[in-house]
């Protein structure tokens, strides 16, 4: 594998959701008892390898990556910064790669996506125009117009940084710019720190609201314990 196994642990890279589509099924390794699927890892590190081979066949300004999440972003520029591939980060703008009178208009001959549910519209823009599209995909996704999945947690800050560490040490592997791993001198903490601290006052904030389960994410039994909780709290009022 391209790490230990237990550095894909820590990071949670196959932790999935609650949720699961017929699309993702072939990755999926099992269900938890507490209802989150879990992606098989060795899928995870072969497709991840196989994603970088086929970027490195590229130029940098061929590729274009789309992260419209913060903890994606962050990581996907760090990735944008060391490789020189294009990147648009945050909301992508109907008609980026059709629309040629647009200032930003972009032409990649290949494109990657953080998220296809988030990036829909870049994904449907770039199978309109032929553009083959590698995908960061979670249990939840649909993979339709996906020509290359790479199965991961595709949420997690610790997740995608370690993705996109991978993904960067392995193209410069592929581009010739570095001939084996002691030379990758980034560590997988630059991948996922912020630069700046009100970004990561941010993003502390969203990590703590993301670890309140919301109700849709909730198992039967969940949601009757927190209905429960609420007769009661209305009660001592």
């Amino acid at each position: 594998m391209l790490l230990p196994q237990d550095k894909y642990l820590e990071a949670g890279l196959h932790i999935g959701t609650r949720f699961k589509t017929i699309d993702m099924k072939p990755f999926i390794f099992k269900r938890r008892d507490d209802g989150l699927f879990i992606l098989d890892l060795r899928k995870i590190d072969e497709r991840i390898r196989i994603a970088a081979k086929i970027l490195s066949k590229y130029k940098p300004g061929e590729v274009l990556v789309v992260a419209s999440r913060l903890y994606s972003a962050n990581a996907a520029g760090k990735f944008s910064h060391l490789t020189g591939v294009d990147i648009i980060k945050g909301r992508f703008i109907p008609g980026t790669m059709t629309n040629i009178k647009l200032p930003l208009f972009k032409e990649p001959k290949i494109m990657l996506v953080c998220d296809p549910k988030g990036e829909a519209e870049a994904v449907r823009e770039a199978s309109r125009m032929g553009i083959p599209i590698i995908a960061l995909c979670d249990t939840d996704n649909n993979t339709g117009f996906i020509d290359w999945v790479v199965p991961t947690n595709n949420k997690g800050r610790k997740a995608l940084a370690l993705v996109f560490y991978l993904l960067t040490r392995e193209l410069l592997m592929g581009q010739g710019k570095i001939s084996g791993y002691d030379q990758f001198d980034y560590k997988l903490e630059y991948f996922e720190r912020f630069e700046d601290e009100r970004t990561e006052e941010i993003a502390k904030t969203i990590e703590a609201e993301e670890a309140k389960p919301a109700e849709t994410d909730l198992l039967p039994e969940e949601k009757k314990e927190k209905k429960e909780e609420k007769k009661e709290e209305k009660k001592e009022e």
